[in-house]
């Protein structure tokens, strides 16, 4: 593809050092053309360092939405590093965007920017975790939306299967809705509700399965609200860091096996979360992202705009389908 992954220089807590840094990795080493948004003078600063000007562009942006802006009071600028990246897709500029911004301000951000497809009612963040069977499983939501309504879990379930489908290659993937219980009925209202939606639905849904099914490949996509997916997200970064820590200091396994482990989890090994439910790509890394988390969110938000899997979505996610 021609158009470049558009990266928001100035997002994330270690923005515009890493980012930048990031965005000369992948075109350097990726091969990945990349365009930067922010504040051309800092971001060239940036570019200079690496001895990267006049090799990756710049797009001036000239305000930062900050990290603590929650999601809706960011759309109000046309002058931000979010604002400026998501109309470079409208515009078809862009072949996607990547930010390490604020969750809440990049979906905001994206819905208003960029648009939602036909029939969503709310995007949602997937993200393909490994799991121990040697496959992964897509967990959607990560935090797009914390309180949505049972029939956006529907479609999130919808959006899931059909990453798995497209991005993964799985055939016919399993769909399963995080609860407290396996046993059906099990859960608060909206899993409740949820389930009886997802039951009507296209899907080989299994029913409800649990947390310890996240990286047990119980399933292929795992369905849950954005607050719940978030939390299970960063419990799972977490509980792998201090298992590995765990096993190091017993001396049951050698630093390169645990190091081999390791990678698998890291944010750098996914790069972010996909924005499913839009007309345009959108990938959001962690927050924390340093420049190999970067790269890599660009190589995702390459794949998925070159493989033409926002327009595929929109094939699969009917309003029949969807309601």
């Amino acid at each position: 593809m021609s158009e470049p992954v558009a990266v928001d220089a100035m997002g994330g807590d270690h923005g515009p050092g890493e980012t930048v840094a990031g965005a000369v990795v992948a075109r350097r080493e990726l091969g990945i053309p990349v365009v930067l948004v922010g504040h051309s003078g800092a971001v060239r600063a940036e570019l200079t360092r690496h001895g990267a000007v006049g090799e990756i562009g710049v797009v001036h942006a000239e305000d930062v939405v900050p990290m603590t802006e929650r999601g809706a009071g960011a759309v109000f600028s046309t002058t931000t590093s979010l604002t400026v990246g998501c109309d470079l897709v409208r515009r078809k500029e862009a072949s996607a965007f990547v930010s390490a911004g604020s969750t809440g301000a990049v979906v905001s951000c994206a819905i208003h920017g960029i648009g939602r497809a036909p029939g969503v009612l709310r995007p949602a963040l997937a993200i393909a975790l490994p799991s121990v069977t040697g496959g992964a499983t897509v967990l959607i939501d990560v935090g797009a939306t914390s309180d949505p309504i049972p029939e956006m879990i529907a479609q999130f379930a919808l959006l899931g299967a059909s990453y798995a489908q497209l991005v993964l290659e799985v055939a016919d993937p399993s769909v399963g809705l995080l609860s407290i219980g396996s046993e059906p009925g099990k859960g608060n209202r909206l899993t409740r509700r949820a389930g009886e939606l997802l039951a009507g639905l296209p899907l080989r849904f299994c029913g409800n399965v649990e947390g310890h099914d996240v990286l047990a490949g119980t399933v292929d996509v795992i369905v849950t609200d954005g607050f719940t997916g978030n939390v299970v997200l960063k419990n799972v970064e977490g509980s792998v860091r201090a298992a590995l820590t765990l096993v190091a200091r017993s001396g049951a396994a050698g630093a390169e096996e645990l190091r081999a482990v390791a990678r698998r989890y890291a944010p750098e090994a996914h790069g972010g979360a996909a924005l499913l439910g839009l007309i345009g790509t959108v990938v959001v890394a962690h927050g924390s992202s340093r420049a190999a988390t970067i790269a890599r969110a660009c190589a995702v938000a390459h794949d998925l705009a070159e493989g033409g899997v926002v327009t595929r979505f929109a094939d699969r996610l009917t309003p029949e389908a969807a309601r």
